[in-house]
């Protein structure tokens, strides 16, 4: 039999599974200092969840890449493209949740699309949303724990900022009134250039005058766009735009005009993360507002307010992979020589103080074992022998200097927990 892996799909060795522990408890570390509180949905959810218009709209790219299947009992299922629609439909079956509900999850989502760095068909996302909020705060709020979670990564990074009011009011001017499939070409700006998104706004049936009127509008800046535009519902836009720059002085924010995120349920403020450098294309964190999805999915004409952001796990841990490298969570390996009932209990020392402790299982020599936990990359190695424990001490070698040290356990334990 030969084995071959489904298309899209990875392993994930433990060097990069500890580099995506640490990106996912830094991310939680964040959202909860931040005052959101953890939400889990499941992976599946009914098909006519998944491609109700108000979600993702049967022309989109999240609905052509869909994985959809049956049940045994016949019933239509997809894979969850996003955590958005599960939060939304979450939100709809528990009405009398109090509001705002400020909620993150982090979980695998299911994308049958193109393949290409940073992007596969099961990855990871963790969201933060706020639902039950019309202010302009609670964007201020999500970015600022958005830069704060860049921060703490080490990623320097710039967030884009746009409007779908904006877009919109646009398109009506020039006419274009097809709003849903000129987003959806508009979205391929950084990926297709200026001349494949004219050919496919043409292909879609829009006349090469409105395409020209809209290219010539998004030309401008903020200040140049509120002198140009007369729609209500673009100057509607700018208006907020405004607010939500004035809330963030000091943070890398930048208004990007064309920037129009793909999904159909995006109704106000949009937003995406890349890296400053620019030597990484894809966004790392993308999100905005939806505030008419939850009352559709609740029936009637009620509007629940939504806002949130979603982190790409897997772009960012492109970015970091270069800095990775450890294949073990043990802090510290020990060594014993003849003395492996003694340096087991202090191995269970070791860990009753916090510390990842790893033990030789094997008859190795220490050279061996050296070069094991070299190969590891466990940063401590403790080598526990007759006349150590004879004087109540312990070698403790640091394998980046490979300088030792001759210490009692209490020194061990400090030395350790500091080094954390």
């Amino acid at each position: 039999m030969y084995l071959q892996l489904a298309k899209g799909v990875k392993d994930i060795p433990p060097e990069e599974k500890i580099l995506k522990n640490k990106i996912v408890g830094t991310l939680a570390e964040v959202f909860e200092l931040y005052g959101f509180s953890p939400l889990e949905t499941p992976i599946l959810e009914r098909y006519e969840t998944l491609s109700a218009k108000f979600a993702a709209g049967e022309a989109s790219d999240a609905l052509k890449e869909t994985f959809k299947l049956q049940d045994q009992g016949g019933r239509e299922l997809g894979l969850r493209f996003d955590l958005t629609v599960p939060l939304a439909r979450f939100i709809a079956m528990n009405p009398i949740l109090k509001m705002p509900f400020k909620r993150y999850e982090m979980g695998q989502v299911f994308r049958d699309g193109p393949i290409k760095a940073g992007r596969v068909r099961q990855f990871w996302q963790c969201d933060i949303d706020t639902i039950g909020s019309t202010s302009m705060l609670a964007e201020a709020e999500i970015l600022q724990a958005v830069a704060r979670a860049f921060e703490k990564l080490g990623l320097d990074v710039v967030i884009k900022v746009n409007n779908r009011k904006l877009l919109s009011g646009m398109l009506a001017q020039v006419g274009m009134v097809d709003e849903e499939k000129a987003l959806i070409a508009l979205d391929k700006l950084d990926k297709i250039g200026k001349k494949g998104v004219t050919e496919e706004l043409l292909q879609r049936g829009f006349a090469a005058p409105q395409i020209a009127a809209f290219f010539e509008l998004i030309g401008n800046d903020l200040a140049g766009l509120k002198k140009k535009v007369q729609n209500a519902q673009a100057l509607q836009g700018i208006a907020e735009l405004e607010e939500v720059f004035s809330l963030l002085r000091g943070i890398n924010i930048q208004f990007e005009v064309s920037l129009a995120r793909g999904l159909v349920y995006y109704t106000g403020t949009v937003y995406e993360v890349f890296l400053k450098n620019g030597t990484f294309a894809s966004s790392l964190a993308g999100g905005g507002r939806w505030d008419d999805m939850i009352g559709k999915f609740m029936g009637g004409n009620r509007e629940i307010p939504a806002v949130g952001i979603a982190f790409g796990l897997e772009p960012i841990m492109e970015v970091l992979k270069s800095g990775a490298g450890k294949k073990s969570v043990a802090q510290v390996y020990i060594i014993p020589i003849n003395t492996v009932e003694q340096s087991l209990k202090i191995a269970e020392q070791l860990r009753q103080a916090g510390v990842k402790t790893d033990f030789c299982l094997g008859k190795k020599g220490v050279s061996k074992n050296l070069e094991y936990a070299s190969a590891l990359r466990i940063p401590y190695v403790v080598i526990i022998g007759d006349e150590e424990l004879k004087l109540g001490k312990v070698v403790l070698r640091d394998m980046g200097s490979g300088i030792e040290q001759v210490l009692t356990m209490n020194e061990v334990v400090k030395l350790l927990t500091q080094n954390r």
